[in-house]
């Protein structure tokens, strides 16, 4: 898998991908990042990529010619193009799923005001992290793109990855370590008592709990998920 970054600031994005698992797997060959800034393309001496938006309005606008030229060089027969826009779907595993079973990703990030409207008929997707404003696109790409990274195969163990958040639609049940007492708080017994069928009923038991008590949104898909 290929994940190319259109981005104002290439640097800061690479720091944070190329560390812990997404830079494990870039190292053993599985994952490729490259990260380019549409500043390359700006016609002027001092590169700009940005005016005032037409019909006024506070902020500056990106323009669409540096990122269409961005798009343009990186843009294979099998990419697919997303913008990191708050106007987005919203972002969740199963499109972590979908998108780790590409070839070639393109992450377009935009900042200030967003590009040029008429950037769209080069972006195949939009994408949101959810309902919030951030100053840029680039957390949000590093995090689609760690997500997306973690499922793509042999980057992490299947076994690891089978009992995640999400992975049946809820939340993980809680999960304990060494030592056994810790500030006088003791791990449930259950998981010291070594009957794997009984810690199975108990950990599916609390992931419902859990999810009934923080995501009921969840818990109301996965109930008409099983209909």
């Amino acid at each position: 898998m290929r994940i190319d970054i259109v981005t104002l600031f290439p640097e800061a994005v690479k720091a944070l991908l190329e560390y812990s698992v997404a830079g494990r797997a870039c190292k053993k060959g599985l994952v490729k990042f490259g990260y380019l800034n549409p500043r390359d393309f700006a016609r002027d001496k001092h590169k700009t990529v940005d005016d005032r938006p037409y019909g006024g309005g506070k902020g500056m606008l990106l323009m669409a010619e540096p990122f269409y030229k961005a798009i343009k060089k990186l843009k294979r027969k099998n990419s697919k193009v997303i913008l990191l826009s708050p106007r987005g779907k919203v972002f969740n595993q199963e499109k972590a799923k979908e998108l780790s079973l590409l070839k070639h990703l393109i992450l377009v990030c935009a900042h200030y005001e967003g590009i040029d409207e008429r950037i769209s008929g080069y972006i195949d997707e939009e994408i949101s992290l959810g309902d919030f404003i951030l100053t840029g696109g680039e957390p949000a790409a590093v995090c689609l793109a760690d997500a997306a990274v973690r499922l793509v195969p042999e980057v992490i163990n299947k076994d690891s990855l089978k009992n995640e958040s999400f992975n049946d639609g809820l939340l993980e049940a809680p999960q304990y370590t060494r030592p056994a007492v810790w500030k006088r708080k003791k791990v449930p017994q259950i998981l010291l008592s070594g009957n794997h069928a009984e810690i199975e009923k108990w950990r599916k038991e609390k992931s419902l709990l859990l999810t009934a008590e923080r995501r009921p949104d969840l818990l109301e898909k996965f109930k008409r998920r099983k209909l």
